[in-house]
């Protein structure tokens, strides 16, 4: 009887987080999101909206405990990246050209604990393993794009 529970906030966090990335991102309809928890930049949980034409990425910091954001919304494309890696950790890292680093993870599941939510909602396991492959694409394919003196591992 927990699985429909889960389930439920499982699509109800996704929805916050959405809502978080919207009120910071006027054209959020062109951006698949993940949720990330972030270890040096803007440590701590992030929304990152990201779409492959143009390449860009949409680093959202966000107050686990409000979803409220935490800094403005940075945008990362060709214009201002200056590099990205694949961390010893699994996780990723993103500069600009302004010497600003992000570093971050994007995790299959996240636990989430929303104090400022309803009950029934405010805490849960976000499942974003699709989501979290798909980011996995888009970062090689960007990797790829920016070094492309490397062979492609496909």
């Amino acid at each position: 009887m927990e699985t429909p529970n889960v389930e439920s906030n499982d699509e109800t966090l996704k929805q916050l987080l959405h809502e978080a990335f919207d009120n910071q991102i006027p054209n959020f309809g062109s951006y698949n999101l993940v949720a990330a928890t972030g270890t040096s930049g803007s440590a701590g949980l992030k929304v990152i909206g990201f779409r492959p034409e143009p390449a860009e990425l949409i680093l959202c910091p966000l107050n686990p405990r409000t979803l409220l954001p935490t800094e403005r919304a940075v945008s990362v494309n060709n214009t201002n990246i200056s590099h990205v890696a694949l961390v010893s950790d699994g996780g990723y890292e993103v500069g600009t050209s302004t010497g600003r680093v992000y570093r971050f993870n994007v995790p299959a599941k996240l636990s989430l604990n929303i104090p400022g939510a309803s009950e029934a909602t405010a805490g849960g396991l976000l499942a974003q393993d699709d989501d979290a492959a798909e980011f996995a694409e888009f970062m090689n394919s960007l990797m790829d794009h920016l070094d492309p003196g490397i062979p492609s591992a496909s």
